[in-house]
């Protein structure tokens, strides 16, 4: 099964590199800001499909996902010490987008963008980032976890 984690990985890499995403950052992008948002789409995806049923499963995708991650710093250039400084560093953000977004479909859209705007502070219309955000969730929300571990489409 672990094969099929792959379409997880790259659905989300591929809304990761949606240009309107970054339309409104006040700078050019960088690795940071692409994993930053990665890390947000996972976190709204694990939200989604949190339950007792597939728990073991969501864990592979979990780890997978980070020794994707783990991977891609490496390809970078960073030397094993960076690396598990950056790794900790990213679990440790990850962990608080999803506390963060935990509640999502509870909250006010003001909340919301307070809290799209702790992890994306530079970016300056977060209004944006809320509706696409909130489309995305709604999306997942439609589908089940074996569609995309089956299915190469964005979510």
């Amino acid at each position: 099964m672990r094969e099929n984690y792959i379409y997880i990985y790259n659905n989300l890499i591929n809304c990761t590199r949606n240009k309107d995403l970054y339309k409104n950052l006040n700078r050019d992008d960088n690795f940071s800001d692409r994993l930053t948002l990665f890390l947000l789409h996972f976190a709204f995806f694990l939200k989604n499909f949190k339950n007792e049923e597939n728990k073991d499963i969501l864990q592979d995708i979990y780890d997978y996902n980070f020794r994707q991650l783990e991977l891609s710093i490496r390809e970078i250039g960073y030397g094993d010490q960076s690396i598990n400084k950056k790794m900790k560093d990213y679990i440790n953000l990850f962990h608080s987008m999803v506390s963060e977004i935990h509640f999502w479909d509870n909250l006010q859209n003001p909340e919301k963008i307070k809290k799209i705007s702790m992890f994306l502070s530079d970016f300056k219309n977060t209004d944006d980032l809320l509706i696409y955000f909130n489309n995305f969730n709604d999306n997942l929300s439609k589908k089940t976890l074996n569609f995309y571990l089956k299915s190469v489409s964005n979510p």
